[in-house]
């Protein structure tokens, strides 16, 4: 796949923008509980929204197909003989079977299970059983329904809303930035979806905040700055945020635990060609000395850092897409988070958590610590791990996340819960939840 040209991406802008207003806004209980709240969430919103169906390096020869699950629906992503990528509803239009069982393949074309009628990837019916016995022949009648489909950073992107407007559009200006990153040329090297006992939305309230880390990750103090006084929290007009955490050296929390703070930042300061017992007594001077020596060597291992500003090759840059999607990037790679409704609980969803790692240029065999913090040489994409939360890893820090998920969970459901007491750095949690409302009253979508 082609990438962009860095050299015609414009630098990150991490500018502090004017935010939309945020008003206060009751959160109770019954939004993560309500079979009637998920009915209007999947009418209102999950069928307005541009949402992510697979990636494009899973279709990169003619008749690769991908099947996606949202909610109750189930779309095909296909290559198409022209070289397009095409989206459909994966239902047989004879009787309504569901005409793609495989999660993905190659095919020249599909085959319905149940009573053989045979689909192009372009969505027209070719072929039917017993032909002659009907009325009117099916075929030249009858087609796929078609899905909205436009790609961005890698990603196949649906809409099941046919008059939706253009994806760029809806991602402004959250994919300007992110542009940067190159998503397009990382490698998925850590591929995981999980059930879990809890709404969607608990999960996503989850990583609209950073108010948990001290409890949940009291580790992340030694090599971070978790405070929310040094903490940039941005708001955008299209129901997306970003919040900027500092990087490359420990918190205040940390004071006077200089042993700790070394011992976190060993590894990737050892990994840049930094000596770590060199800033013993100057711990100040870690973050800028790794992000000098980030720019001096990723030339030569392959690397071209040039695209990024002196924040991003430290610290945390973390972006909510509205209304379900995360992603935590980092200069050589990103961690995705998305959380999809259950097809018919409103207190379970589908927790994806996937890892992508941008390996150096020119270099199949050196061994690069992925974003799940595995080091490996394997450059292969992973494949898809499934079950429960608990039964498949999620990775170290995202399993602490999921600790808590189903407890919030469980208190939701309290009677005793009166809806949430938010404090100013949680205002992304607020804000997102405002736009949910906006799209259920009609005033937005």
């Amino acid at each position: 796949m082609a990438s962009t040209d860095p050299r015609l991406i414009p630098l990150l802008d991490t500018s502090k923008r004017p935010e939309p207003k945020v008003l206060p806004h009751p959160l109770g209980g019954e939004r993560y509980t309500s079979r009637d709240f998920m009915e209007r969430e999947w009418e209102r919103v999950w069928t307005r929204v541009w949402q992510i169906g697979c990636l494009e390096s899973e279709l990169t020869e003619t008749g690769d197909f991908v099947t996606h699950e949202i909610g109750r629906e189930s779309l095909i992503f296909a290559r198409h003989t022209n070289g397009e990528i095409r989206g459909f509803y994966n239902v047989c239009q004879h009787r309504g079977n569901r005409l793609v069982p495989e999660e993905r393949g190659r095919s020249g074309a599909f085959v319905c299970p149940y009573h053989g009628w045979v689909w192009q990837t372009d969505g027209e019916l070719r072929k039917v059983q017993d032909e002659e016995d009907f009325p009117e022949s099916p075929c030249g009648r009858l087609s796929l329904t078609p899905v909205r489909v436009e790609t961005w950073a890698g990603f196949v992107w649906f809409n099941l809303d046919p008059d939706a407007g253009p994806l760029m559009e809806f991602l402004d200006p959250v994919a300007r930035q992110m542009d940067t990153y190159r998503m397009q040329d990382m490698v998925r090297t850590g591929y995981t979806t999980v059930e879990v006992d809890c709404n969607w939305k608990v999960i996503q309230d989850n990583f609209s905040e950073s108010y948990h880390i001290p409890t949940v990750h009291p580790g992340l103090k030694y090599f971070l700055d978790d405070t929310y006084q040094s903490t940039q929290f941005d708001l955008y007009e299209r129901g997306h945020t970003r919040m900027i955490m500092v990087g490359g050296g420990p918190s205040e929390r940390a004071h006077g635990n200089e042993e700790l703070i070394l011992r976190g930042l060993r590894e990737e300061l050892e990994g840049w060609g930094l000596d770590p017992e060199s800033f013993r007594g100057r711990l100040g001077d870690m973050r800028a000395e790794l992000q000098r020596q980030k720019r001096k060597l990723s030339g030569e291992r392959g690397y071209d850092f040039s695209h990024y500003v002196d924040e991003q090759l430290t610290d945390h840059l973390h972006y909510t897409v509205f209304p379900n999607l995360a992603f935590s990037m980092k200069p050589e790679g990103c961690i995705f988070l998305r959380p999809n409704p259950h097809p018919t609980d409103p207190e379970k969803c589908l927790f994806d958590c996937w890892y992508f790692t941008l390996f150096p240029e020119g270099d199949d065999t050196s061994r690069v610590q992925q974003t799940d913090g595995v080091w490996s040489t394997s450059r292969e994409p992973a494949a898809h791990s499934k079950g429960l939360l608990g039964e498949v890893p999620l990775g170290a820090g995202i399993s602490e996340d999921a600790s808590v998920f189903i407890s919030q969970q469980q208190g939701l459901r309290s009677r005793a819960f009166g809806g949430a007491t938010l404090a100013g750095q949680e205002r992304r949690i607020a804000y997102y939840h405002q736009v949910i409302d906006e799209y259920l009253d009609g005033s937005r979508g």
